[in-house]
């Protein structure tokens, strides 16, 4: 029978070896014992982020905890809006929840930490404008700029105007634009005609 700090220690390395974050499910799937989780857990070696999601105390503190929660949890969902915006620096807003685009219909996601705000968006509009960066190695979906823009024209009732333009006019000192994918998405998401005479102005 295998000595409780030798379990302990293959559990720590075979997290680390995962990036040093890890869901209760994927240590399962890798022959982990829940006791042992949570073991390390009570002890202190590991640190729970979220409900069933784990970092290795110890590790170098992920840059983006937030995000690459969500990430994780929300595996069927994109990071939006005033997230999105905070990741491409085209808000001062400091993010007060994590937006995250779903389409309509899709589950309901049920995650309790980080703050979490969906925006229900339709297939044609969903799918379009999905990067994948990596955060602290973990792959996370977030809309490119272009995407997030116009997505902010089609919910700036909910997000107010103001977020908007300042969005807008980060966008346009930008070194990187993709006008013609800008106008793309406009199309697909129905929001061609109320962008047009902001573009005009202010591109």
């Amino acid at each position: 029978m295998s000595q409780p700090g030798i379990v302990a220690d293959t559990a720590k390395a075979l997290i680390l070896a995962r990036g040093g974050i890890i869901r209760t499910r994927e240590a399962i799937s890798l022959g982990i014992h829940p006791r042992t989780l949570y073991s390390l857990r009570d002890s202190g070696e590991l640190e729970q982020l979220s409900r069933g999601f784990y970092q290795l105390k110890g590790r170098t503190p992920l840059e983006y905890p937030d995000l690459v929660t969500v990430a994780l949890r929300v595996p069927n969902g994109v990071l939006c809006l005033v997230s999105a915006l905070s990741f491409h620096e085209m808000t001062t807003r400091i993010p007060h929840s994590v937006s995250v685009a779903l389409e309509k219909g899709a589950e309901q996601p049920g995650i309790e930490y980080p703050p979490v705000t969906v925006f229900r968006v339709s297939p044609s509009c969903f799918r379009v404008g999905i990067e994948t960066h990596q955060l602290d190695g973990v792959p996370v979906k977030i809309y490119s700029p272009e995407k997030t823009l116009v997505d902010c024209f089609k919910f700036r009732n909910r997000i107010g105007m103001d977020i908007v333009l300042e969005a807008l006019r980060l966008y346009r000192h930008r070194t990187q634009k993709n006008l013609h994918a800008l106008m793309q998405y406009a199309e697909v998401c129905r929001v061609a005609s109320v962008m047009k005479p902001y573009l005009e102005a202010t591109l």
